[in-house]
């Protein structure tokens, strides 16, 4: 049966990673929604945004979709805790991506260039990892004065820079994982290049979703 996966992004550049990965997966239908202001206003300590985003997914969930994928690490981190109680699922795309970093028992580095999604996405990490009896060893890096780059549209200089600092963790003798969907591209292209593997929120999230959705639907 076809599945309509409705998809909450912070930025449009997000839109086209998420299209390439599922291109193949006839039986999903992707409707995109964006909304760039959300990280925006994070940026300046809005306190009202966790309701803004329930606001959103309640919504989206009248949009005739069966399950939401949110792929912002800023959005999940602000629905944590908060009351939203859907008839369809919301799917992370950070869960995937903690399950294989939680797989891997070598000392590793996740890189951001959002210094605003690290304390989120790592305190959700740490309580996946107790949650599933897992014992890591990650410290988190920030890419400095990266993330607005991207939000500027300035995808090229982007992508250069998480190149730079992928080359320069290279003989680190750490796993390497990078937290943001926009430095995906990058990522892919550093493995081209340099023959090692590099973690990231794509690699696992098409077996992710129709497994959740299946699940939902039994």
């Amino acid at each position: 049966m076809r599945k309509r996966l409705g998809c909450l992004h912070a930025h449009y550049s997000n839109i086209a990673y998420i299209e390439q990965t599922f291109f193949h997966i006839n039986h999903i239908e992707l409707i995109h929604f964006v909304d760039p202001g959300l990280i925006l206003q994070a940026s300046n300590g809005d306190s009202g945004l966790a309701f803004k985003v329930k606001e959103q997914l309640e919504w989206m969930e009248n949009c005739q979709i069966d399950a939401i994928l949110i792929t912002c690490t800023k959005y999940i981190a602000l629905i944590e805790g908060a009351s939203i109680k859907l008839s369809i699922p919301i799917l992370k795309i950070d869960e995937p991506f903690f399950e294989a970093i939680c797989k891997d028992e070598q000392p590793q580095t996740i890189l951001f260039t959002n210094p605003g999604t690290v304390e989120g996405t790592m305190g959700r990490l740490q309580q996946y990892a107790i949650q599933h009896n897992k014992e890591i060893e990650v410290v988190a890096k920030v890419i400095d004065n990266t993330f607005e780059l991207i939000m500027q549209g300035k995808q090229e200089a982007y992508k250069k820079t998480i190149l730079q600092a992928l080359n320069h963790l290279k003989e680190a003798q750490r796993q390497i994982s990078v937290a943001q969907l926009s430095m995906v591209e990058a990522a892919q292209l550093f493995e081209k290049e340099s023959g090692l593997t590099i973690t990231h929120p794509l690699k696992s999230l098409v077996e992710f979703v129709i497994r959740s959705t299946e699940l939902y639907s039994e």
